[in-house]
C-alpha cells in the first residue's frame, strides 16, 4: 500500500546514520535532550531514547561479529515488538554490518505510526536488495509474503506475534511498564537469545511510587543516591524470575539508568540447572554506611533485586567511543541538507555520549563492586570540598584498587576498594 501517511513528509532529522522523518509539529530535537520529550501523540519519536538505540545497534553488530548469539554465518531473527515509527529497526537495518544475516520484524499496534515508518524506509532505502521469506506462524498455514528491503512490517498485538513465532532477539520499548510483555517475550525467545527491555515507569522502580512498585515488581525502593541502581536491579530481578519459570537463565549484558528510563539488555539461555539457582543472585540492598547486599531484608532496605553482575565484561568492554563512531556516526552523504557544521559536531558528540564510561566500567560492573555517590562523599568523609574524580581515581589506584566512573544521572563511580579506603583517599586527596 502506497498510502501517504498523514502529515508526510514532515521534516528530516538524522539519528545515527539514519534519516528520520519528524511530524511538522514536532520540533527539531535539541542535541543532548534530557528527560522525557513532551509526548506528541502515539507513535512519537522520543529523541532522548537515541543513545539507547545507538547501543542497541552496537550490541547487535557485536553479536554478529563475535558469534556469541548464533554460530558464524547463521541468521538472526530480531523483533522490535513495539516499534512506533520504526526508528530502531531502521537503524539496525542501516547501521549494522552483515545485513544479509538479519531477519528484522518491526511491529506496532498503531497503523499510522507504522505507515510513517514504512514510508520512511521506502524513501531512504538501504539499497542492498536484501529480501527473505519469513517463517509462517505456528497457527496459520497461509503463505507469507516475501520481505523486500530487509524489514518485515507487522501491524498487530505484540504478545500475539511473540506467541506465534520464535525470535532470537526481542526489543521491548513500551510506554510505561514492560511487565505485561515480559512473559510472552521470554517464552518467544529461542534456546539462546537477547532480550532488551526499556522501562519508563521510573517512579515505581526508583521507590517513589510505593504501591505500583509493590504491584508491578513486588519490590520496595528508597529514593536516595542509589535509587537508579536499585531501579535497574529490580527490573533485572523480575526478568530473572520470569525467565526461571520458563527454564531460562539470565545473564546481564548491559544495564543502565539512562536519563529518564531504565534500559537492560540480557542474554537468556535455556538451562534448567542454572535456572533452578536463579535466586542465588536475588537479595536486598541494606542501607548501612556504606550499603551492602544481603539475602534477607533488615533495617532500611530496598528489593528484592538482582545483586549479581549487571554488565558482561567482554561485550560491554567492546562498546568504545571508537566503535560507536565507526558504526553510527553520520557520513557525508547521510547528513540532511539543512545541517550545519555545528549540527554535525553535536551529532558526533551525541554518539560519543551514548557509550561514555561504558567500556571502562565494564570490568568492575561485571563483578562485585561498591557504588559510590560522589555528592554524599564529602559529608561521609568529613571534608568540605569533594576531590575530583581524577584525584580519587589516582589515590585508589596507588593503593592497588580499581575505580571507574559510571553512566548514571548523577556523578557515581564503582570501585573494588572497601569503604574505609575510599574515605581515607577522599580525606587525603582533598
Amino acid at each position: 500500500t502506497n498510502m501517504q501517511p498523514e502529515g508526510w513528509p514532515g521534516h528530516i532529522w538524522l539519528e545515527g546514520r539514519t534519516s528520520v522523518h519528524l511530524k511538522d509539529h514536532q520540533t527539531r530535537p535539541s542535541h543532548m535532550p534530557r528527560g522525557p520529550a513532551a509526548k506528541t501523540g502515539e507513535g512519537f519519536l522520543n529523541p532522548a531514547m537515541a543513545p539507547a538505540r545507538t547501543r542497541s545497534v552496537m550490541l547487535l553488530a557485536d553479536a554478529l561479529e563475535n558469534h556469541w548469539l548464533v554460530p558464524e554465518g547463521k541468521d538472526v531473527r530480531i523483533l522490535d515488538a513495539l516499534c512506533a515509527t520504526g526508528v530502531r529497526p531502521r537503524r539496525w537495518r542501516k547501521e549494522v554490518p552483515e545485513q544479509s544475516r538479519l531477519r528484522i520484524t518491526a511491529n506496532d499496534l498503531d497503523s499510522d505510526a507504522l505507515q510513517w515508518g514504512k514510508k520512511s524506509h521506502e524513501t531512504h532505502p538501504v539499497g542492498d536488495g536484501i529480501s527473505w521469506i519469513p517463517e509462517p506462524s505456528r497457527f496459520e498455514s497461509k503463505p507469507v509474503d516475501t520481505v523486500e528491503d530487509g524489514i518485515q512490517w507487522t501491524n498487530g498485538d505484540a504478545k500475539k506475534l511473540m506467541t506465534e513465532a520464535p525470535f532470537q532477539w526481542i526489543d521491548l520499548d513500551p510506554f510505561g511498564s514492560p511487565v505485561s510483555f515480559l512473559d510472552s517475550a521470554i517464552q518467544s525467545i529461542s534456546r539462546v537469545g537477547v532480550l532488551e527491555v526499556t522501562a519508563t515507569d521510573t517512579a515505581a522502580l526508583c521507590g517513589s511510587a510505593k504501591t505500583s512498585a509493590a504491584r508491578r515488581y513486588g519490590s520496595t525502593g528508597i529514593t536516595d543516591a542509589y535509587m537508579h541502581d536499585d531501579a535497574t536491579r529490580i527490573l533485572l530481578g523480575v526478568i530473572a524470575r520470569i525467565a526461571a519459570m520458563h527454564d531460562k537463565a539470565m545473564y546481564p549484558i548491559l544495564s543502565l539508568f539512562d536519563g529518564h528510563h531504565v534500559r537492560v539488555s540480557v542474554l537468556l539461555k535455556r538451562s534448567k540447572e542454572v535456572a533452578s539457582n536463579w535466586n542465588e543472585h536475588i537479595g536486598y540492598r541494606i542501607r548501612s554506611e556504606p550499603y551492602h547486599f544481603a539475602d534477607q531484608p533488615s533495617g532500611e532496605f530496598s528489593g528484592p533485586m538482582w545483586i549479581g553482575p549487571i554488565f558482561d565484561a567482554d561485550i560491554a568492554g567492546r562498546m568504545t567511543i571508537e566503535k560507536a563512531i565507526e558504526l553510527c556516526a553520520g557520513r557525508e552523504d547521510d547528513y540532511p541538507n539543512d545541517w550545519s557544521e555545528l549540527d554535525i559536531e553535536h551529532s558526533q558528540r551525541e554518539i560519543e555520549r551514548s557509550v561514555r564510561h561504558i567500556s571502562e566500567s565494564a570490568e568492575l560492573l561485571s563483578g562485585d563492586h561498591l557504588l559510590i555517590a560522589v555528592d554524599g562523599l564529602g559529608i561521609a568523609a568529613g571534608v568540605g570540598q569533594i576531590p575530583s574524580m581524577k584525584k580519587l581515581k589516582a589515590g585508589l589506584e596507588e593503593r592497588g584498587f580499581r575505580m571507574a566512573r559510571c553512566q548514571m544521572p548523577e556523578p557515581m563511580f564503582a570501585t573494588d576498594a572497601d569503604w574505609n579506603t575510599v574515605l581515607e583517599v577522599t580525606r587525603l586527596a582533598e
